[in-house]
């Protein structure tokens, strides 16, 4: 077996798409724009519902995720691909307990954190 053959057969793809440049700079573009756009909603102040901006950026949040699984981690709906409704829901279920987590660990530590004092209180301590 020559070296041009051998190669050949160790790189064939079996019917497995492993991603080529254009759909990685797809992935790219898209992971750029899903980050962009909550980051700039966000640092122009939000909506004027603070939910409906939270959950608006857990929306881009788990839109990026999901590109990341189908253009990264090359997950499609074929079968052999591994990607089956097990690991579907298993991934459904770990974003989920992600996005709650971390929710509530910043509420929390949000509505936990020592208030600010009052500077004029200050000044009548130094006098």
């Amino acid at each position: 077996m020559s070296a041009e053959h051998a190669h050949t057969a160790h790189h064939q793809d079996h019917g497995h798409d492993h991603g080529s440049h254009a759909a990685y700079i797809k992935g790219f573009l898209l992971s750029v724009i899903l980050t962009a756009i909550p980051f700039g909603l966000v640092m122009a102040g939000g909506f004027e519902s603070r939910s409906l901006t939270a959950v608006t950026v857990m929306g881009f949040a788990v839109a990026q995720i999901l590109v990341h699984m189908v253009y990264f981690l090359h997950m499609n709906g074929k079968q052999e691909e591994g990607w089956t409704m097990l690991s579907t829901i298993f991934t459904i279920v770990v974003v989920v307990i992600l996005l709650a987590g971390s929710l509530w660990v910043m509420y929390h530590m949000n509505t936990n954190m020592m208030p600010q004092m009052d500077h004029e209180l200050m000044q009548g301590f130094g006098s």
